[in-house]
């Protein structure tokens, strides 16, 4: 039956359909059948370049040009001079559509998941044949095995059901078994605009090698954020795996205190060389905070945060903001400190860019302070932060000098694993 169909001239096409169909010569004689397509990948839709066929008398496997075949009912070929034997070492760009999709892993963007291919729908436009949808379900995986009217007809008959369609429009779709495909400019894009967490998520649900070539596609900015919200141990496989040069790169970029807890969970060698590739004073900060025991304020807490003596003027303060807020973990909070570091007060971003801007900082501070200390636990931080309903805590040693300040985000990441997360 799959025989008979008629490619038309404008049509939508599935490649269930098209895979399998016989070819015939000139004289409309068989001479073989379509093995695989090959398409380019280009905006907004890749096209399909050629087709691989079997050639029945010798069943060798021959790249046809898409344009040598001519589409009347059946598919034949405007001439067999010239073909050439398929080479599988094909130009950045090209790829084989069955081989590389069907049946794979792809990451839906729309909906940030992992979805399995089960059929691809074409669009022919005239001579050309566009790929424009994914097909994720289950009446797909019967179409390919030839029960889709069978189906329908029993969905129809005892429920008054038609089975619906699931396609996923081509542009939210990042396939994931050739690694090339993920680092080529117009497919990174689609994970680079997935939320982290996301990202994160869907790393997590991959098997090692899918989960290392997906990390490795990412920018340097977008890697570092999508290892804040990933799993330790898996953090600690795919930096393992790094180069430390490049580990360092992305570990730059991350927020201190998570840079920390990554390094502490690595082999001792590996987050050493790591470090050595670190710019200094980045290496040196995350260096002091491995000192401290990971449960404890110490180390929870980050060392990138503003603080201000207190003659400093607003408008002073907020130029510092302006300067450094892209390098700093935490913004909300700045923090008065006295010559010696003692802390003074603390002043909220809302109430710093509300203020005149010749304002001295002191006139302006909360002095009501609310810390912790560095040997601090958890449970001391968690009843403070829940008790005063602040987004920050400073961390004071016992000569009430400020340390550091831990953020409520990284207090979960050490609570949430204990209510099962």
């Amino acid at each position: 039956m799959m025989e008979e169909r008629v490619l038309r001239k404008d049509a939508f096409l599935f490649l269930s359909q098209i895979l399998g169909k016989k070819i015939e010569d000139p004289e409309r004689r068989f001479w073989g059948r379509i093995y695989d397509l090959v398409a380019q990948l280009i905006e907004p839709y890749p096209v399909v370049t050629e087709v691989v066929a079997k050639r029945k008398k010798d069943r060798r496997f021959f790249s046809i040009p898409w344009g040598m075949l001519v589409f009347d009912g059946t598919v034949r070929l405007k001439s067999v001079d010239g073909l050439v034997a398929w080479n599988h070492h094909m130009a950045e760009g090209l790829f084989l559509l069955k081989e590389t999709l069907l049946d794979k892993q792809v990451v839906d963007t729309n909906g940030a998941k992992i979805r399995r291919v089960n059929d691809l729908q074409f669009l022919k436009v005239g001579d050309l044949l566009y790929l424009v949808h994914v097909d994720v379900g289950f009446r797909g995986l019967m179409r390919r095995v030839g029960l889709e009217y069978f189906v329908d007809r029993f969905f129809h008959g005892l429920f008054d059901y038609e089975l619906p369609n699931h396609f996923i429009p081509w542009k939210f779709v990042q396939p994931l078994s050739i690694s090339h495909l993920l680092r080529l400019n117009i497919t990174q894009s689609k994970l680079a605009q997935l939320h982290p967490a996301d990202l994160a998520d869907i790393i997590e649900e991959l098997d090692i090698h899918q989960r290392a070539a997906v990390f490795h596609s990412l920018d340097t900015e977008t890697a570092a954020e999508t290892l804040e919200e990933t799993d330790p141990k898996i953090q600690v496989s795919l930096i393992e795996g790094m180069d430390p040069a490049e580990a360092s790169d992305i570990i730059e970029e991350m927020s201190l205190s998570d840079a920390a807890d990554l390094l502490g969970d690595l082999s001792q060698e590996k987050a050493e060389n790591i470090l050595q590739e670190m710019e200094k004073e980045i290496a040196e900060d995350v260096k002091e905070l491995l000192t401290h025991p990971e449960e404890k304020a110490g180390g929870m807490m980050t060392t990138s945060y503003l603080q201000f003596l207190p003659e400093t003027t607003v408008k002073e303060a907020i130029e510092a903001l302006r300067r450094e807020a892209e390098d700093i973990d935490f913004v909300y909070y700045v923090y008065i400190v006295d010559d010696e570091e003692r802390l003074l007060g603390m002043l909220s971003l809302r109430e710093l860019l509300t203020a005149a801007p010749e304002i001295p900082l002191k006139d302006l501070m909360d002095r009501r302070i609310v810390a912790v200390y560095l040997d601090d636990g958890k449970d001391e931080i968690a009843r403070s932060f829940a008790k005063y309903g602040l987004m920050a805590l400073p961390v004071l040693d016992r000569d009430n000098k400020l340390q550091g300040v831990i953020v409520f985000k990284d207090l979960l990441e050490v609570v949430a694993p204990k209510l099962g997360k």
